[in-house]
């Protein structure tokens, strides 16, 4: 659990290496804040994590909107009380 109490945000969280990140920090203990411009498949990212025990929380957006950054950001402040990894 080397990431116990920490809180991540990861990008392109919808599948490929990105899912595969949100799954591997959840294992490790974090709190992860998933983000996709493909609701359905970062939905999916978030029940992978929940079913595996683990806490998430899914934003839809791109990184190339300032908007949707500070959606994402604000999501785990508000959930998690933090941020720890980007």
């Amino acid at each position: 659990m080397r990431l116990k109490d920490k809180v991540a945000l990861i990008t392109g969280a919808g599948g490929g290496i990105g899912r595969a990140v949100a799954l591997r920090f959840s294992k490790e203990g974090a709190s992860v804040v998933v983000s996709d411009m493909d609701e359905a498949s970062v939905n999916e990212t978030v029940k992978a994590v929940v079913d595996g025990g683990g806490k998430a929380v899914a934003v839809v957006g791109s990184v190339t909107a300032r908007d949707d950054v500070q959606k994402m950001v604000d999501a785990a402040t508000s959930n998690f009380g933090k941020l720890d990894i980007l």
